[in-house]
């Protein structure tokens, strides 16, 4: 019996992590998995934040995730992923795309982006992968593609084929953004 695994995508609205979660539901259900999701949507019209719980394994009974159970930490945003660091397992992984956009208190100069994220995030979790997403979804033809180079840097530290991933994307993205956007997996898995 396989465990439950606990992933938790963190971004702002407009990213496209409402769409990663697709993409990897699909595919875990297309490998057999019992699949749980609970998205929460904080003003994601305005630039808020945008928390999506995917749980799975062979039997998943909630779609909740508790505070310091989650393995996996997917960002695409700097400060996203410090603001969600306490929900992470003491040896779960983060990958984080190194872009900061700035929140509402930022911009109309009532709060200051905080300094330091990527050397916070590097001393709580040695192992965190940092990545220049936006670069690598430019490279591949839009910069909105930056959740599917997440998706192609996460692919490789799943126990998933890559044909799986292939097949799930296929499923779920618009076919006019199919090729950047398997383009931009390709790159973010083998950056």
């Amino acid at each position: 019996m396989t465990a439950v695994t606990n992933l938790l995508i963190v971004g702002v609205g407009g990213q496209g992590t409402i769409l990663s979660s697709r993409i990897l539901s699909h595919l875990l259900s297309n490998q057999g998995y019992q699949v749980k999701v609970s998205e929460i949507h904080g003003m994601s019209q305005r630039g808020g934040s945008v928390v999506t719980q995917v749980r799975f394994g062979d039997e998943v009974h909630s779609p909740i995730i508790r505070p310091g159970t989650v393995d996996t930490i997917l960002s695409f945003e700097q400060l996203e992923a410090l603001r969600w660091l306490p929900w992470l397992k003491p040896v779960g992984k983060m990958i984080v795309n190194m872009q900061k956009l700035m929140p509402m208190p930022v911009i109309t100069g009532q709060a200051a982006y905080p300094d330091g994220i990527d050397a916070q995030i590097k001393k709580t979790v040695p192992a965190a992968i940092l990545i220049d997403g936006l670069s690598l979804a430019k490279e591949a033809g839009n910069d909105k593609s930056v959740n599917l180079v997440l998706l192609g840097k996460l692919s490789k530290s799943m126990n998933l084929p890559e044909e799986a991933w292939i097949a799930a994307i296929r499923q779920t993205v618009n076919p006019k953004i199919l090729d950047v956007n398997l383009t931009a997996f390709a790159l973010g898995r083998n950056a």
